[in-house]
């Protein structure tokens, strides 16, 4: 029989991933996300959507692993992110 009396602990984090290269390796970390890879400039910008993600979520009170698909994508949709729709054959 489980343990009731302990809530299960979720986590989130966000992936960044930058395909472009410059030469040079890069690793960016925070609380809730990891950025590998990319130019100085992809970097730069995904350092800084990481870090206005986590300012939208400190405005609501809420912390990544407490938000739902859909909020998240409004908060990714508010600092400037956009979803891929993938082409149909």
């Amino acid at each position: 029989m489980p343990n009731t009396s302990k809530a299960k602990k979720r986590k989130a984090m966000m992936l960044g991933v930058g395909l472009d290269s410059d030469g040079h390796k890069r690793l960016t970390t925070g609380p809730n996300f990891a950025l590998v890879g990319g130019s100085a400039d992809t970097h730069e910008q995904m350092t800084e959507t990481a870090v206005k993600i986590n300012e939208k979520l400190t405005a609501r009170g809420k912390q990544l692993h407490e938000v739902s698909h859909d909020e998240f994508d409004d908060i990714a949709h508010e600092v400037g992110l956009k979803r891929h729709e993938p082409k149909q054959s």
